[in-house]
């Protein structure tokens, strides 16, 4: 079950976790932030392979869970905007422009790292 969202603790040797309610970046999990799992408050990718949930697990997940889990995003989000010293404006703008090029940006990325 779910119960409140949490960032989760972070590993320092970046070990994968699937499942639990523990550490954050992991996958499949519940309430931390991570990947695939249901119940977290954003999505935080470490780099590992992704194990998902249902989506009847993640519909199953209390409204007040949700609602939380949203607002404690839309804080972590507004909190980096501030670190990187951008407006919600700004975000939005660049989310704009950089998602008309998402594809190619992709694609070049794909080339670049097979020449390496």
């Amino acid at each position: 079950d779910v119960s409140s969202p949490k960032h989760g603790k972070v590993d320092p040797l970046n070990m994968p976790h699937v499942g639990g309610n523990m550490w954050a970046g992991g996958t499949g999990g519940r309430d931390t932030a991570g990947l695939g799992g249901k119940g977290g408050p954003y999505r935080l990718d470490a780099g590992h392979r992704v194990y998902q949930v249902s989506q009847a697990e993640k519909d199953a997940v209390p409204e007040e869970v949700k609602r939380a889990a949203r607002e404690m995003g839309e804080k972590a989000f507004k909190q980096r905007l501030k670190e990187i010293q951008m407006s919600e404006y700004d975000a939005s703008t660049y989310e704009r422009f950089s998602g008309a090029v998402r594809r190619q940006v992709q694609s070049l990325r794909i080339i670049l790292d097979n020449l390496q």
